[in-house]
């Protein structure tokens, strides 16, 4: 705290004397210009100290303006976690897991059966480690295993490619919906990589699958701000390990089913030096949280079934919430983003269902907003959901299919395993629009609207390099 405090008061003196010198010279600069010019000669002493007055604070005002105005928000780089290949959980795996663990009635497993083959996953999706070991008990050292590899191995990348070195990281976040250990993930991580003392954390727990985009939403505020922070390193990821629901509660054998290993990376600066090396400039962001209404609060609830064993229950109505709690948050995202055609199409919309007791906007063109959209991988439903709300096609939702299909839901860092697969394929244009949406418990809905800096391209870490070239599959 010392350090930062040191490093705050340093930068603000710089600044300072760097504002004095400046209207110093300008004040020297603006007097012998006044003092040799005829005609300003003539004017009334008292006149001419007017001109000069505003002269001096027109200028004063620039400098305020420039020293306080909301800076760049820039994705400088990401990476995306890919386990061994020996992690990955096929449908022949999952049952065979599912039968050697003895915990589950047949009924329980033929339904689990029924939920996979129908979920949009497919063969090559990921779980942690700890699964394929004969001890089914839940432990802490396995989650703490599950998280430490995929955070650090995703970091490591990410500083390796971006050449950023760890003593300049100014600001740490780390979001995991399920697994919130002390010391905490984010000390994990200032302890592996000797981030600096003056290193400021934020831990998110219990965010759910919105928060990559959330924390990502969080870091963009701070660095939007601050003088300070420049570089923020922003760590998402899940823990399975302790989660596995072994019970027969079917709203909360649904996760079993869908949700697997995954984390990503991202690094985002502030630094308008580093705008040629970042790949994109976040425009807009936007949360919102439906926690106030009853249905939306319990529709993905984590408790205790009959028998007092605790996991993550799915409610029927779950497809509901999200609907409106999409409606209600594209309801306030439109007037940011969508051109005036459209804005004048939902008016008459909402022109034309005058005295209806249920009106809801027209759906607009979202892909005259947008070259490219990350809709939210939480699962088929939600991603058929989505699709029908906003009358997207096919080819809008591909990546969001082929990302279920080939790492299944992996939580908060889905949207940057979706970035990916856009990257992989090279579809990205400098210029660009894209949209990152993302849902999660609570209930909330996230967003993030970024503009392309460069063309995309395929890094030698993506976690879609050897098998991009089957993509994409018919998955439903």
């Amino acid at each position: 705290m010392g350090s930062s405090k040191t490093k705050t008061l340093v930068s603000s003196i710089q600044l300072l004397q760097a504002s004095f010198f400046l209207l110093l010279a300008f004040t020297l600069a603006l007097h012998a210009i006044l003092s040799s010019t005829s005609h300003l000669n003539l004017l009334h002493p008292n006149l001419r100290l007017v001109v000069f007055s505003l002269l001096w604070c027109t200028l004063l005002a620039l400098l305020a303006h420039l020293s306080t105005r909301p800076r760049p928000v820039l994705l400088l780089d990401y990476s995306c976690f890919l386990p061994d290949t020996d992690r990955k959980c096929s449908f022949e795996v999952s049952q065979y897991i599912t039968r050697r663990s003895r915990r589950y009635t047949q009924k329980s497993e033929d339904f689990m059966r029924g939920i996979f083959l129908k979920s949009g996953l497919g063969d090559e999706t990921y779980v942690p480690a700890s699964f394929f070991q004969t001890d089914y008990q839940p432990s802490l050292r396995s989650a703490f295993q599950e998280a430490e590899e995929g955070m650090t191995l995703a970091v490591e990348a990410l500083l390796a490619k971006t050449d950023v070195p760890a003593s300049s990281i100014d600001l740490v976040i780390v979001s995991c919906g399920m697994f919130a250990p002390a010391p905490s993930l984010t000390s994990l991580l200032v302890h592996r990589f000797a981030f600096p003392d003056s290193v400021a954390t934020y831990n998110l727990s219990a965010m759910g699958c919105s928060f990559g985009v959330g924390a990502v939403d969080l870091a963009g505020r701070i660095l939007n701000s601050s003088r300070r922070v420049r570089y923020a390193l922003v760590v998402v990821t899940e823990g399975l390990a302790l989660n596995w629901y072994f019970g027969d509660n079917r709203s909360m054998l649904v996760t079993n089913c869908i949700f697997r290993a995954g984390a990503a990376a991202v690094l985002v600066t502030n630094d308008p030096a580093k705008r040629c090396a970042a790949k994109m400039e976040l425009v807009h962001s936007l949360r919102t949280h439906r926690g106030a209404d009853d249905a939306a609060y319990t529709a993905a609830y984590q408790q205790e079934d009959e028998d007092g064993t605790v996991g993550v229950a799915l409610k029927k109505d779950l497809i509901r919430v999200a609907g409106e709690g999409l409606y209600a948050h594209v309801r306030l995202l439109m007037p940011k983003v969508l051109p005036w055609s459209q804005l004048l199409q939902v008016a008459m919309g909402l022109w034309g269902r005058k005295g209806e007791t249920t009106k809801r906007a027209a759906v607009p063109d979202f892909t005259t907003a947008f070259e490219h959209i990350c809709v939210h991988t939480g699962g088929k439903a939600v991603i058929e959901s989505v699709g029908r709300l906003m009358r997207l096609e096919e080819e809008v939702t591909e990546p969001a299919r082929m990302c279920l299909h080939r790492f299944g839901n992996t939580s908060s860092s889905l949207v940057f395993y979706e970035l990916a697969y856009f990257d992989a394929k090279g579809r990205v244009r400098r210029g660009d629009r894209m949209w990152m949406l993302a849902f999660g418990t609570g209930f909330k809905v996230c967003s993030l609207v970024w503009r392309a800096l460069r063309d995309s391209a395929m890094d030698s870490d993506n976690p879609w390099k050897d098998c991009i070239h089957s993509y994409p599959l018919k998955t439903w």
